[in-house]
């Protein structure tokens, strides 16, 4: 179920970005399909088509996230900082003499076969 949402999530997220890069921009520079699209339709009907789109994917991408955030809240149990202990500070190990290394230690028998061999 998570998955399906979180797919679904960033479908609209980037439906969301694609329709609001083709509005016309107020400023001029920013709108990809702003000018020429007047054999499709009417510049009014479709700035009209695109806020309506942009307000219905908007509505569904906060669904998504508040459905998202409930279901990652779902297994957890509330805790207060408040509640929590103080951790306490251990004093530092003692380090070992810096001038004497550790003596290596002898390796181990090689695990020989467990039947003795016989000639």
């Amino acid at each position: 179920m998570f998955t399906v949402i979180v797919v679904i999530h960033l479908l609209l997220a980037v439906a969301l970005v694609a329709v609001i890069l083709l509005q016309k921009s107020e400023g001029g520079a920013l709108g990809i399909g702003g000018g020429g699209m007047s054999g499709f339709m009417s510049g009014r009907s479709t700035a009209n088509l695109l806020t309506r789109t942009t307000a219905v994917l908007t509505a569904c991408f906060f669904g998504t996230s508040i459905a998202l955030a409930i279901i990652a809240a779902r297994g957890r149990v509330p805790v207060s900082v408040i509640d929590q202990p103080v951790p306490t500070q251990q004093a530092p190990a003692a380090p070992s003499a810096p001038g004497s290394p550790a003596k290596p230690q002898a390796p181990a028998a090689p695990a020989g076969p467990s039947v003795p061999l016989t000639k």
